[in-house]
C-alpha cells in the first residue's frame, strides 16, 4: 500500500482525525460495514464466555463503532482514544461505553486487572510513526503492551486488527509485545486475497491452554497464524547469541542499509559463506 493512500503519513491522529474526518468517517455505510466486520472478527478472536458479561477496552474506540459490537455481544466497554473530534462524536451519538482522551503511546492509566479482554481496529499501525521529536516508536509501544499486559485480567486477550507497512513493522510491533510479557501471534485471515486479507495480532497473558485461533479463508494444509511463543523461548535461551545465521544476519543488515538508502554491495552466491580456515 502506498504512502499516499495511509492516512498515518499524512498527519498525526489527532491532527488527521479532525472534526471534518470524524464525521465524515462515521456517516460512510461502507466505512461502518467494513469496521463492524473487523470488530466482529476481533471479538471472535478474543474469545470471551458466552455465558456472561465481560468488560471490555477498546484501543482507538474512535466514534465508537466497534464499542456498539462489543455492546450486541452484550459486554460492557471503555474506549480510549487520541482525536478529541471522535471521542466527541461518539458522545453525540450517545454510545454506552466510557470514553478517555489519551495517546496509547503515553501508556494506559488503568489499575491492574481491570479488563477482562482488549480490542483494537486500525489503530495499532499509528504506533510505528514517529510524530514528534521525541517519539521513539518502539518505546512507545513497549509502554503501551506493558501498561495493557498489566491492564488485564490473568487469562485475558488482546486483538488487534491493524495495517502492517511492511514486515520491519510487524517484527517491531510483535517483538515490543512479548518483551512486555505477551504470547500469541499473527493470524492472516484470507492471505490470498488483496481485498480480504486481513492482519489480527493475537495476544495472550498467560500460554496455559491457549491455543492460536485458525485464519480464515485457508486449507487446512496451510498454516497463517504465526505464534511468537516459541520465538520468545529462543530469546531468553539464547543468553545473548546471535538467532540468525551468518547468511541471514548480513542480509538482514545489508537490507536495513538500502532502506537507508545507504551504498550497500548487491547480494552473490559468496554472501555469508565461510572462508577457509575460518570458524
Amino acid at each position: 500500500m502506498s504512502s499516499i493512500r495511509r492516512p498515518e503519513h499524512q498527519a498525526p491522529p489527532d491532527v488527521f482525525y479532525n472534526e471534518t474526518e470524524a464525521r465524515k468517517y462515521t456517516q460512510n455505510t461502507r466505512m461502518i460495514e467494513i469496521q463492524n466486520g473487523m470488530a466482529e472478527r476481533a471479538i471472535e478472536l478474543l474469545a470471551l464466555p458466552d455465558d456472561e458479561p465481560c468488560f471490555v477496552l477498546d484501543l482507538g474506540c474512535g466514534s465508537g463503532l466497534s464499542g456498539e459490537c462489543l455492546e450486541e455481544n452484550g459486554h460492557f466497554w471503555v474506549g480510549v482514544d487520541i482525536s478529541k473530534s471522535m471521542l466527541d462524536v461518539a458522545k453525540e451519538r450517545e454510545v454506552e461505553g466510557d470514553l478517555v482522551h489519551g495517546d496509547l503511546g503515553d501508556g494506559l492509566p488503568f489499575r491492574p486487572g481491570s479488563f477482562d479482554g482488549a480490542i483494537s481496529i486500525s489503530a495499532l499501525q499509528w504506533l510505528c510513526n514517529a510524530d514528534k521529536s521525541y517519539h521513539k516508536p518502539h518505546k512507545r509501544l513497549y509502554k503501551f503492551f506493558s501498561s495493557l499486559f498489566a491492564s488485564l485480567s490473568k487469562g485475558g486477550r488482546a486483538v488487534f486488527q491493524f495495517y502492517p507497512e511492511n514486515a520491519h513493522q510487524i517484527e517491531m510491533i510483535t517483538s515490543q509485545s512479548m518483551k512486555a510479557g505477551f504470547t500469541g501471534g499473527l493470524v492472516v485471515d484470507y492471505p490470498n486475497s488483496t481485498k480480504a486479507k486481513k492482519y489480527f495480532l493475537v495476544l495472550m497473558t498467560s500460554s496455559a491452554h491457549s491455543r492460536m485461533p485458525k485464519a480464515l479463508g485457508v486449507d487446512s494444509a496451510s498454516s497463517t497464524t504465526v505464534q511468537n511463543e516459541a520465538t520468545r523461548d529462543r530469546i531468553r535461551k539464547s543468553r545473548g547469541k546471535s538467532l540468525k545465521s551468518g547468511k541471514e544476519w548480513i542480509q538482514e543488515r545489508k537490507e536495513r542499509r538500502r532502506r537507508k538508502g545507504l551504498e550497500t554491495r548487491p547480494d552473490s552466491k559468496f554472501t555469508g559463506r565461510k572462508r577457509a580456515g575460518r570458524f
